[in-house]
């Protein structure tokens, strides 16, 4: 049906006047404005029924919004972080990271296409020609603005068609939650879980580059040893975060030479165990300077002094670093004697 065929009765009211006669442009007259071309209705313009289809696509488009979003923080909680799924052609992906991006997707692009859909079949497409204004904003022009919005309100019908009114709030509204989830992916909550690492009352001290126990003669006056909790391979499920917490550097200093008493009384003859994770940002601390028993981490130069409980002598580190009591077992294998009593890396324990 062409917008000729339309009877001007069964056109909407705010559609049914006509844009005036188009200027045409002859020898006398070059550049008359020719107005705007005739305006074609759509079929929703004029049939309530395909309003209501249209209608209910885009209710039916904002509900599929709502449904992504709930899926999307199911599958936040539901999905463990290391599982796979094979898909043809990309492989074996996170199968975490592949349905939050699903559902998220669909989320968003199910508002914007119901939103276009409404717009394109609902909302009025009346075409309006307007004269430029001055830039400033005198009291006619606020006042026609305020016209036009209310104008705008009345011809996108969201008071008639409730149904896409109820269904779009609630897409709009149920989607800025995953950006509320995604926060719960800036890392883990604190709980318990950074305030504990590995090591407990009877675990070895297993050297790291030929993992084997050490014992006391494997320790050398001056040397720097880096230590891991046995039965920790790198094999294993969640290595590098419990590493992270676990990991320690063992030095021998001359009991002579130690200042802190507690680290002497902490200490197996002159051997101290320190966490080797920075109490700055948890970078891992690798230099040591054997004359002045000081560690250096290298990101940013926060130095601590091993032979004064790991107390902070420079840089922007919080706090020193947490001691390991250690002893020796019957068998003469240097052993943990307890976990650290204080968290390892980054003070965020210390802001409350």
């Amino acid at each position: 049906m062409s917008s000729q065929d339309i009877p001007e009765e069964n056109l909407p009211a705010e559609q049914g006047a006509a844009h005036g006669a188009v200027g045409v442009a002859d020898e006398e007259h070059p550049f008359a404005d020719p107005g705007l071309p005739p305006h074609e209705h759509r079929i929703q313009d004029v049939d309530e029924r395909a309003a209501k289809r249209s209608e209910r696509t885009v209710a039916l488009m904002f509900t599929v919004s709502m449904l992504a979003t709930i899926g999307f923080i199911a599958s936040f909680v539901a999905i463990d972080v290391d599982t796979s799924v094979y898909i043809w052609p990309l492989g074996h992906i996170s199968a975490l990271n592949f349905a939050l991006g699903v559902t998220l997707g669909i989320a968003l692009f199910t508002i914007g296409a119901g939103a276009v859909h409404w717009a394109r079949t609902l909302m009025s497409d009346v075409e309006v020609a307007d004269e430029r204004h001055a830039i400033e904003a005198s009291p006619e022009v606020r006042e026609k603005v305020f016209a036009d919005f209310k104008q705008g309100a009345k011809e996108s019908a969201i008071g008639r068609r409730k149904l896409i009114r109820t269904t779009m709030f609630g897409a709009l509204t149920l989607v800025p939650l995953s950006g509320v989830v995604l926060l719960r992916d800036l890392g883990p909550l604190p709980e318990e879980k950074l305030r504990h690492t590995l090591w407990s009352k009877g675990k070895l001290l297993v050297n790291m580059n030929t993992n084997e126990p050490l014992r006391p003669s494997d320790v050398a006056v001056g040397s720097l040893t880096f230590a891991k909790p046995e039965g920790l391979e790198e094999h294993d499920h969640g290595f590098q975060n419990e590493i992270a917490k676990a990991a320690l550097m063992i030095v021998r200093i001359q009991p002579e030479n130690i200042k802190d008493k507690r680290e002497l009384e902490w200490s197996h003859e002159g051997i101290v165990a320190y966490s080797k994770i920075c109490t700055h940002v948890g970078c891992p601390i690798s230099l040591y300077e054997q004359q002045t028993h000081h560690v250096l981490c290298p990101c940013h130069q926060s130095t601590f002094d091993l032979s004064d409980g790991a107390r902070v002598i420079f840089g922007p580190a919080g706090h020193a670093l947490p001691q390991l009591r250690i002893g020796v077992n019957d068998e003469g294998y240097l052993e943990a004697l307890g976990d650290f009593e204080e968290p390892v890396g980054p003070a965020f324990w210390e802001r409350g």
